[in-house]
């Protein structure tokens, strides 16, 4: 078999296409060698309309060239005369090449090639791998995920989780739209901000993908007055879940807060930030010991502590009804140990006082985990993924470039390539 043969056998080129020159420069550029093989048709070829799929005569050519996978070490490029067809009903059209994308300058396997590689790497270190400048990188994934993302179907969308990922320093933050999955979650739609026009801009885009808002029937989201606005005015027919971990974080906060307040006071916490943290069972060996000198010391923080405790094993309550009555009694005890003194200085722990406020004012949505089992686990695993693309980026200055990449790692999009 002879060599051009061989490359139109590897290449799979159907007919009338065919390899016609293969040229070889060991010196090439950059210091690697470079392979250029040139595709033609014969005379008198004819190409199915790109409308109709009608046979049509060839009205002219335009040369076009296609950077392909390497030959082993070699850079290697496609060359061809691409043809434009004389319809009689649709006029003169360019006819697609089976090998190579209309834009871009990629054949189809080397647009695959890099997407595979833009999930696992920054597109800097592709672009330095394949000798590619960054933005013709940028361009092609944009515009692949673009044509991916425009064939989604949301018909079928009844349940979201929703939470917002920090996208630079400066609270700059984005907020993906995701549909939890029995095996794998996807992402819908991401948006920049985190405020409640976020699910308007949602509620459009699942229109524009023939889904309903109307018919959308679980949010599962944080406590924040923007998000809940937002589903409110936006998703009317879905009941608001507020996932047990935001509740503990909640919490957690408050334990922060109090913390603060009597460092500020006594000065008896230097150092302590991360031991109220962790849960008991979590501590190292001088950890627990630190603790349990600090218990001997009448803290607020120890009492806020033990707080957040409680209401982490709330979280763990066999049904709504049991988790209803924990509630109630934990708010009953931050109710009491919050109250301000005899003179009516504040209590430290008036930051739990808040946070059992919070409860209060969210508790059917705090309660609808307990009979939908729905959580945020299937968004904040994903968040930790992109947040370590965006480290390994070290960051993504445009909100686009940003959004690209979380559709590309976690949208589960179709890509019509091989």
């Amino acid at each position: 078999m002879k060599p051009h043969q061989v490359f139109a056998s590897a290449l799979g080129l159907p007919p009338p296409w065919d390899v016609i020159e293969v040229v070889f420069d060991e010196e090439g550029s950059q210091g690697r060698g470079h392979l250029l093989l040139r595709l033609d048709f014969p005379a008198g070829s004819r190409f199915p309309c790109p409308e109709c799929s009608k046979g049509c005569a060839v009205h002219d050519t335009r040369v076009r060239q296609w950077r392909h996978l390497d030959f082993f070490q070699h850079e290697t490029l496609l060359e061809a005369r691409v043809p434009r067809t004389t319809c009689e009903r649709h006029g003169v059209l360019q006819v697609p090449v089976p090998w190579g994308r209309e834009r871009g300058g990629f054949t189809q396997l080397m647009a695959a090639y890099i997407l595979m590689l833009t999930r696992e790497m920054p597109v800097k270190a592709v672009a330095r791998a394949l000798h590619v400048h960054d933005t013709r990188l940028w361009r092609l994934v944009t515009a692949l995920v673009a044509e991916a993302c425009r064939d989604v179907d949301m018909s079928q969308v009844r349940t979201l989780v929703v939470d917002e990922t920090s996208r630079a320093k400066g609270q700059q933050y984005v907020t993906p739209f995701v549909e939890p999955g029995e095996e794998e979650a996807r992402v819908l739609y991401v948006t920049a901000g985190r405020d409640h026009t976020t699910f308007a801009r949602f509620s459009k885009d699942l229109e524009a993908h023939g889904g309903d808002p109307t018919k959308v029937k679980d949010v599962c989201m944080d406590m924040s007055a923007a998000f809940r606005k937002g589903a409110q005015e936006d998703l009317p027919g879905a009941e608001i879940t507020y996932d047990r971990f935001h509740v503990v974080k909640l919490a957690g906060e408050g334990v922060d807060e109090v913390r603060r307040a009597e460092q500020a006071a006594t000065g008896a916490l230097t150092g302590t930030t991360y031991l109220w943290r962790k849960n008991p069972q979590n501590l190292t060996g001088t950890q627990a010991a630190q603790m349990f000198r600090l218990s001997e010391l009448n803290l607020s923080t120890m009492k806020a502590y033990h707080m957040r405790l409680n209401l982490s094993e709330a979280s763990t309550a066999g049904s709504a009804a049991t988790a209803k009555r924990v509630l109630g009694a934990w708010r009953k005890w931050d109710h009491g140990a919050s109250r301000p003194d005899k003179d009516g200085k504040p209590s430290l722990l008036e930051p739990m006082a808040r946070v059992a406020r919070t409860i209060k004012e969210h508790t059917r949505g705090i309660l609808n985990y307990f009979r939908k089992r729905l959580t945020s686990g299937a968004i904040e695993g994903f968040n930790s993924y992109v947040q370590a693309a965006r480290a390994r980026a070290r960051g993504y200055r445009p909100p686009e470039t940003f959004k690209t990449m979380i559709y590309l790692i976690g949208g589960r999009r179709k890509f019509n390539l091989p």
